[in-house]
């Protein structure tokens, strides 16, 4: 059964650029001109319940039409399974192994290390997203998207995103990870492209000791994004230490 989508009641749908629903996901027709609109939507988020996502431009949008959200198929029931994931259980799982005589892994190895702690001190993640998404948007053409959701982490289970499906069709586990995310590091959905999506993070780790926890379960959740970056898991950790954007592609 589609569920029916959400429309926003004014006064916000009168500020609203020209845009139509597919589904869930409300999306405008042409990309934002003022860079400020993203971050209006999210100060207005705890009212309207709609998290503002930016759709980034991609020339398989206009060849795949909406087909990277399966609203109607099997992957759209997967927001009430949300819940029942183990972040942990799931990136264990997600973890591989394999590696040129295991150079790439270190200091870990065939075992998954588990999750890296939650910093002490974070900022608002909600202001960190407004703040991230408004300089995203004035550097490069985005479409917005409004989603309802009681968290962005939900969006690509509540839209059934078909951007992973390549390596795995477990949507919910996914929406599992980042609300885990969410909960230990402010990391927040701010992008949602055809097979990639971005995060704006609160609190990023302050030292290479703790981020190299954090790249292991980077590489786990998307070993593409992993495999081409240059260099080993503790160069790629080195990138995450102070770093308050992440981005992940399946491409």
């Amino acid at each position: 059964m589609t569920i029916a989508p959400f429309r926003p009641v004014t006064p916000i749908v009168q500020t609203l650029p020209p845009g139509h629903w597919h589904g869930r996901l409300w999306v405008s027709d042409e990309p934002l001109t003022q860079s400020s609109r993203y971050l209006t939507c999210v100060a207005e988020y705890d009212r309207t319940g709609l998290w503002p996502v930016l759709i980034p431009r991609d020339q398989r949008f206009a060849v795949n039409g909406e087909d990277w959200i399966d609203d109607r198929g099997r992957l759209a029931p997967a927001q009430h399974k949300i819940g029942l994931v183990d972040p942990a259980v799931t990136l264990d799982r997600w973890w591989d192994a394999s590696c040129c005589d295991g150079a790439c892994l270190r200091p870990f190895g065939a075992k998954f290390p588990g999750l890296a702690r939650r910093p002490q001190r974070r900022a608002d993640p909600l202001a960190e997203a407004g703040n991230t998404g408004s300089v995203l948007a004035a550097h490069a053409e985005y479409r917005l998207g409004l989603v309802q959701t009681e968290r962005p982490a939900d969006i690509p289970a509540i839209l059934g995103w078909t951007g992973m499906i390549k390596f795995t069709d477990q949507v919910a586990e996914l929406s599992g990870v980042l609300r885990s995310w969410e909960e230990r590091f402010g990391a927040t959905l701010i992008s949602l492209g055809f097979d990639s999506l971005e995060l704006s993070v609160s609190a990023p780790p302050r030292s290479q000791g703790r981020a190299l926890t954090v790249a292991a379960e980077h590489r786990a959740f998307s070993l593409p994004t992993f495999a081409g970056q240059p260099g080993n898991l503790r160069e790629y950790a080195a990138g995450l230490v102070h770093s308050r954007h992440w981005k992940f592609s399946w491409a």
